[in-house]
């Protein structure tokens, strides 16, 4: 599914298909989450996957995480998104500096 559908009046509204460019302070504000977040790394473990005995859950650096109706799919997501969502902005971060020196 596409930003299009998700979004379909900013699609219809600027012609576009694609999402804004994030702002420095959307930016700032993803990574303030991500700093208030219990640390990491966060590890899935799920029970018939991982040969162990008990609940499938996300293992942080202080409290582990149950989660309940979520499918694997979704346990992995958030379970990756402490450590995707960091590197992602390093990334964006990165090419920005890149681009602004011209290079």
């Amino acid at each position: 599914m596409g930003f299009a559908s998700l979004y379909p009046s900013y699609a219809v509204d600027r012609k576009m298909t694609e999402p804004p460019i994030l702002t420095k302070d959307e930016i700032e504000a993803i990574k303030a989450r991500c700093e208030q977040a219990t640390a990491g790394p966060w590890k899935s473990f799920v029970e018939t996957r991982d040969k162990f005995s008990g609940s499938d859950f996300i293992q942080t650096g202080g409290e582990d995480i149950y989660l309940t109706g979520a499918t694997l799919a979704d346990q992995e997501f958030i379970a990756h998104a402490r450590q995707d969502i960091q590197r992602l902005i390093a990334e964006i971060e990165r090419l920005r500096a890149i681009s602004s020196q011209g290079g």
